[in-house]
């Protein structure tokens, strides 16, 4: 266990390095996440976000650099040890990538059947669990992707990811082409869970709505590096950087104002 100024690091990044060819994504990239913290992390496109959190889940690897989880330095780890870890965390990538041969429930199933040994009976009981923690009622077990609404498909990719009870949430754009209501519930389901679950939620996201109201914590992705961590109220109001003077202070960026007049998910 990693403790930094009392709080417990789940994920140290350390030195990362990373290139496609010969365009260089990142050089000396660090960061830390903190348990029970919600992190966005924003950069502009092509600033290697999703890359990143591939890297930290084991799904590509940096050309240098450290990254070390729950403790454990990730290179060092034996397959077993890998399988443990990865049992530890939960991934929603983007219109949640379901299986668009099974219904929602197999879906869900997936991480049971790779990792768990249980009675069909008791899947069928934990995957109507994990529906209704994310807002899905129960005929949608049966229902495949197609025939479900955008934020549905969220929704169910989000229950898959808690198939395994995990400790991360690891959230890819996770409001990305839901209409303005749809974005504010996922919102405050986001943050339900976190407090309910404990979750540790680290979020790719590019949705100022979403920083506002559930975010503790921003890191900002530019010149090949996180150049700056803070809360969503602290890189608004002192933007020592092009790209967050930019982002946070533009003319799309929500208008100033501090978090605790915005919209409060509770």
């Amino acid at each position: 266990m990693i403790v930094d100024d009392g709080r417990e690091v789940v994920i140290r990044v350390r030195e990362l390095a990373k290139s496609f060819g010969n365009h260089q994504i990142w050089e000396s990239l660090s960061l830390d996440v903190y348990r029970g913290e919600i992190l966005a992390i924003v950069g502009g496109s092509g600033q290697g976000k999703s890359v990143l959190m591939r890297v930290i889940t084991g799904l590509a690897q940096p050309d240098s650099g450290v990254v070390t989880l729950f403790g454990q330095d990730s290179n060092s780890l034996s397959s077993e040890a890998r399988l443990d870890i990865e049992k530890r965390w939960g991934i929603l990538f983007q219109d949640g990538a379901l299986f668009s041969s099974l219904t929602v429930m197999q879906n869900i199933q997936v991480p049971m059947r790779e990792h768990l040994d249980l009675p069909q009976s008791m899947m069928d009981d934990l995957a109507f669990l994990k529906l209704s923690m994310v807002g899905l009622p129960p005929n949608a077990a049966h229902k495949f992707p197609s025939e479900l609404s955008g934020g549905m498909r969220k929704r169910a990719g989000l229950a898959r990811a808690l198939a395994l009870d995990p400790e991360i949430v690891f959230l890819d754009e996770p409001t990305a082409g839901l209409d303005p209501i749809g974005a504010t519930e996922f919102d405050h389901l986001i943050r339900k869970l976190q407090q309910t679950l404990g979750l540790t939620v680290y979020m790719v996201t590019h949705d100022l709505d979403t920083i506002f109201t559930v975010c503790d914590r921003v890191a900002v992705l530019a010149d090949r590096r996180i150049v700056r961590t803070g809360s969503p109220t602290e890189l608004q109001h002192k933007p020592d950087h092009p790209w967050i003077e930019e982002y946070f202070c533009g003319e799309r960026a929500r208008a100033a104002s501090p978090a605790e007049e915005r919209r409060v998910v509770g």
